[in-house]
């Protein structure tokens, strides 16, 4: 047996040890409980995945659960018996929340699965080897339960000069290892060959610190007895010299450089269970279902370390300790520096527990209260990791996340040193959790919206190529059209030839109106909702008249196009204009205004119906009427000399004409003098409402605005009668416009009876918070709440009354 040589660490402290309280007693093995629950999610990573149902019987070392990716393990029943149940349950965790769990209820007879050692460990593969490891569901018992056989693999990233077994238990109360050595002594030694084989370190060594006399004996002994070359390494015991980081550096001399691993400078360390685990599924066939666990403090009259089963509720174990409730304070699982208070002892024991502390209000008294900070540096002499927690906890606060990452913020391994020694209390370690899960959150959104930003320019991408096939297969096809030559046909000389016209500037320019037209129509349709939805009746009847106006452009820059873009029949042997060519123009352009006056109405008529306005028989028959109309220029379209004298019929005297700008302008004008009238009426009944005079109510700018908008209207109803098809639109506007005043004057009553009986609750709640303090005043304030209440009373009524009706329009 060689000697390592021992170095030293920055910081640490010396905290009292109360390791001898729990190896009083042998190692104890507790009753089987009348259930194991089992979380799948006993390891870092990805939870198990279930292979057995709700009713299944199991035996003992079974599989129930396989990994569920790189990162995780398989779980195998502890013992024999029934699957119960398959459901979150309350688990061993800081956040105290639950998991999933497989329910095992022991049927009492330990009856094993059938055990496969792997006796050929020596000439089988690595890979085998591990890939057995996995199947056996060994994790690190010593930390954060990281998958072995992912360790191992890792290790072979760069060639190991030192593969370090950490014996150092360094907590306070915690013994588990400390009993583990003494009662597998072999066992351990066993585990740590096979997993030299597998590493191929140059060195092994044992790290143990020099308060575990008994277990530093055996060890000893039994290297010496193999004449092992496996060096034992005893270090001075110093917290947390057991952290990997500190034991490396204390037995190698080497600091493992801030952002990397271990394996990154060619180390590997292992806990002694993990060995103990890998001894027993290698030579034995076990699978990982046991653990020793230390159970102590002083609320339990025995006091002992154990090996258990996982799965066993804390309260199976506190029982089988003998605990004394009256003076237990707090339960922590772990030890008192790195541990965390469990809210419940109904949660079970997990590959990584190896403590469970029951502590009194001496042991563990109530933190005292946090203060401020005073620059004493202590916390800086203490961190292990060589950190500057003062500053930390500074940008934790301040949450400067950037700055705290900055200052290696993730180097920390929350041993809790600096929190030991400050004397203002500060919870030190809380906050530096606090910001890493912030910091963790952050990347993980920012993955996700990376992820998001892929996925939609890849999308876009595709979209992009389908149009350009498409545009391509377009044009293929255009190309290979056969064109027929223009000399294959004779034509007579008396007989008109068609020629298909080229498309011309004028058809280029009309499209292009048409694209403009519609991408306008689209935005004044959107602009419209919106003052429908914010209520804005001035600004509803101008938009409505705006996009009738621009449908209106839409169509006749269509129907150009059409003309222009169709075959021109071009006669051969002359090119006078057909006498009734105008009169036909003017009668098509009649036909089309009736046709746009029907459509009009129609949605009118389809708007009227859905609310069920009162208005809905003129509108049925202003429909028919103009239907009526526009099938008579239909038919008179249908023989062309009726259709001239049609249009003749419908076309005023030239000395009438009005101008379109004209028309559309006093449309315009129309509509916002009307506005003006209903927004100065409804703004004279708000003054009325609240409870004004008419002398305050005419000294008000309402009164003349609205004899101003009165005026206004009467002039421009006098000046011109519209055509028919105007009377039609106009009607048809004015139809939609009654419908969606009435809807949104009853959208306004009943937002004001919602708010109206909301003040009246509200001071109702004043009103009692003010009984209850000047109880002198009760009769007055009494009355004020009965009035009050009956405001409220009506208030709802009429509210109930409204949406009443709003629901039936």
């Amino acid at each position: 047996m060689q000697t390592a040589n021992i170095f030293s660490f920055h910081g640490g402290i010396h905290p009292a040890e109360n390791k001898a309280q729990s190896l009083q007693l042998p190692l104890g093995r507790p009753s089987l409980p009348s259930e194991l629950i089992l979380p799948l999610g006993q390891h870092i990573g990805q939870s198990s995945r279930p292979l057995v149902a709700i009713g299944d019987h199991v035996l003992k070392g079974q599989t129930i659960a396989i990994n569920n990716g790189f990162l995780s393990s398989f779980l195998h029943a502890p013992t024999s018996g029934t699957i119960t149940a398959i459901e979150e349950r309350l688990i061993a965790h800081p956040s105290g929340l639950s998991d999933l769990c497989i329910i095992l209820s022991p049927d009492g007879k330990e009856e094993w699965t059938a055990l496969e050692p792997l006796t050929q460990w020596q000439t089988n593969s690595k890979t085998d080897v591990l890939t057995y490891l996995a199947k056996m569901g060994i994790v690190g018992m010593g930390g954060a339960g990281f998958p072995t056989q992912v360790k191992l693999q890792g290790a072979h990233k760069n060639p190991l000069t030192h593969f370090i077994i950490n014996a150092a238990e360094c907590e306070p109360y915690i013994t588990a290892d400390d009993m583990l050595i003494r009662e597998k002594t072999l066992e351990l030694i066993l585990g740590i060959e096979i997993l030299q084989h597998l590493v191929e370190a140059d060195q092994v060594i044992i790290g143990i610190e020099d308060n575990k006399p008994t277990a530093i004996s055996a060890l000893k002994s039994l290297l010496e007895e193999r004449n092992s070359d496996i060096q034992l390494a005893v270090v001075p015991t110093k917290y947390p010299s057991g952290g990997e980081k500190q034991l490396i550096q204390l037995l190698t001399g080497e600091e493992v450089p801030s952002g990397q691993y271990p394996a990154d400078i060619g180390v590997l360390c292992q806990n002694v269970g993990t060995c103990v685990a890998v001894h027993d599924s290698i030579y034995l066939g076990k699978p990982l279902i046991s653990r020793f666990t230390t159970l102590t403090g002083d609320a339990l009259k025995a006091p002992q370390n154990v090996e258990v089963l996982l799965g066993t509720p804390v309260a199976h174990l506190l029982d089988y300790a003998e605990s004394k409730q009256d003076k237990l304070h707090r339960l922590v699982i772990g030890g008192p520096m790195m541990g965390y208070t469990l809210d419940s002892a109904a949660v079970p024991i997990v590959k990584t527990s190896n403590c469970i502390l029951a502590a009194t209000k001496k042991e563990l008294p109530t933190p005292a209260p946090e203060q401020a900070c005073i620059r004493c540096g202590m916390c800086e002499q203490a961190c292990p990791a060589s950190l500057l927690p003062q500053q930390l906890l500074w940008f934790s606060k301040s949450q400067e996340h950037e700055k705290a990452e900055h200052h290696n913020l993730f180097d920390c391994i929350e041993c809790g040193a600096c929190s030991y020694v400050c004397p203002s209390s500060i919870p030190l370690v809380q906050y530096y959790r606090h910001s890493k899960s912030s910091i963790r959150e952050a990347r993980e959104s920012n993955v996700k919206a990376d992820l998001a930003k892929q996925r939609f320019e890849a999308r876009k991408a595709r979209q992009d190529a389908e149009a350009a096939e498409k545009e391509a297969k377009r044009l293929a096809r255009q190309k290979a059209a056969p064109s027929k030559p223009a000399g294959d046909k004779k034509a007579a000389p008396t007989k008109v030839v068609p020629a298909t016209a080229p498309i011309s500037d004028d058809t280029k320019k009309l499209k292009v109106d048409v694209a403009i037209g519609k991408s306008k129509l689209k935005k004044l349709q959107k602009q419209l909702l919106e003052a429908q939805e914010s209520e804005h009746l001035e600004e509803v009847n101008t938009l409505q008249l705006q996009l009738t106006e621009q449908e209106r452009t839409i169509a006749s820059l269509e129907e150009q196009l059409a003309k222009t873009a169709a075959p021109i029949a071009a006669p051969a042997t002359t090119t006078e204009k057909t006498p009734l060519s105008d009169e036909l123009k003017k009668a098509k352009i009649d036909a089309a205004m009736a046709k746009a006056a029907v459509k009009k109405v129609e949605k009118a008529l389809k708007k009227a119906e859905e609310i069920n306005a009162p208005e809905i028989d003129a509108i049925r028959q202003q429909l028919k009427d103009t239907q009526q109309r526009a099938d008579e220029l239909e038919k008179a379209l249908a023989n062309p000399a009726s259709a001239a004298t049609q249009a003749e019929k419908a076309t005023p005297p030239s000395g009438s004409n009005v101008d379109a700008d004209a028309a559309k302008k006093r449309k315009i004008d129309l509509a916002i003098a009307k506005a003006g009238i209903k927004k100065a009426e409804k703004n004279i009944a708000l003054l009325k409402e609240q409870g004004k005079d008419e002398t305050e109510i005419n000294a008000s700018e309402w009164p003349q605005k609205l004899i101003v908008a009165q005026e206004k209207l009467t002039k421009l109803e006098s000046e011109n009668i519209p055509s028919d098809a105007d009377k039609d639109d106009s009607n048809a506007e004015q139809q939609i416009t009654q419908i969606s005043t009435a809807e949104s004057d009853l959208a306004v009553k009943v937002k004001k009876q919602k708010i109206a009986a909301a003040l009246a609750k509200a001071q109702i709640n004043k009103l009692t918070k003010r009984l209850e303090n000047t109880p002198e005043d009760a009769d007055s304030i009494q009355q004020e709440i009965a009035a009050t209440r009956q405001k409220q009373h009506d208030a709802e009524a009429l509210l109930a009354q409204l949406t009443h009706s709003q629901e039936n329009r």
